[in-house]
């Protein structure tokens, strides 16, 4: 078990516990689901972060600069961080499942609610307070926006490693088919506080397998440390409990 999972949890799972598998069949169509709007500031990129469990990368989310609103928010909610989910082989590595179906990686963006909480800290506590759109990502071409971040990753091989990373648009990481499933959620890493409203794109990106092998060369170790290779740093899939999910398309 990965140190990160270790210690007592300090939520040990209520109802609405990530990731799940989505049913494509048992989705419920929403037509008052609007589209999402997502506008993002290439400048508000901070720098690359090995965490021990992923790498973040992370944003400037003192001003609304990199936002998301639409969809099922109700707010405008601000860019903090994205990170990615991935397994050891292609067979396996999403968070999420489509079907029982999962896809050798997963992206997260995490974004925050600005307007009801003050920072990022209060709004992981809250209900409302979190918006995650997942983008799944499949073996396929070569992913140009990708690939000026898999470069940059040698330098953060060790966990803890942190280098400047600026002027990075994370826009060119979400598909442009504007289907997403919708569905009230949790964290899927400690604290794991049910404060996420997830937004699961329906669409896939295509990365090629070199680029997917630059995310298995990093790290859970610290520089010194006997090396572990980061793979297969996901959450196993909840229960759904009486949860629905919603679809923006029929």
């Amino acid at each position: 078990v990965h140190p990160l999972w270790q210690s007592p949890l300090t939520i040990p799972g209520g109802t609405r516990q990530s990731p799940i598998n989505i049913q494509w069949r048992d989705s419920v169509y929403d037509p008052f689901l609007k589209p999402l709007k997502i506008s993002y500031d290439p400048a508000t990129c901070l720098h690359i972060w090995n965490n021990g469990y992923s790498f973040l990368v992370e944003f400037d989310d003192s001003t609304d600069r990199s936002t998301i609103f639409g969809g099922p928010l109700e707010n405008q909610y601000r860019l903090k961080q994205f990170h990615f989910h991935w397994g050891a082989i292609n067979d396996w590595g999403s968070e999420h499942t489509v079907d029982s179906k999962f896809y050798p990686a997963e992206l997260h963006l995490v974004h925050w609610n600005a307007v009801a909480y003050p920072n990022f800290e209060e709004a992981v506590m809250e209900g409302n307070g979190l918006a995650v759109i997942g983008v799944f990502l499949k073996l396929g071409a070569h992913h140009e926006g990708l690939q000026t971040l898999v470069e940059a990753l040698p330098a953060v091989k060790h966990k803890d490693a942190v280098i400047e990373f600026d002027v990075f648009d994370p826009s060119c990481l979400i598909p442009s088919c504007p289907d997403y499933w919708t569905y009230a959620g949790s964290l899927t890493t400690p604290p794991l506080t049910e404060s996420v409203t997830w937004i699961i794109k329906k669409k896939p990106i295509e990365v090629d397998e070199n680029q997917l092998d630059a995310f298995r060369m990093l790290l859970f170790t610290s520089d010194g440390e006997e090396e572990k290779r980061m793979v297969d740093n996901f959450r196993p899939l909840q229960p759904l409990m009486n949860r629905t999910v919603r679809s923006s398309f029929q």
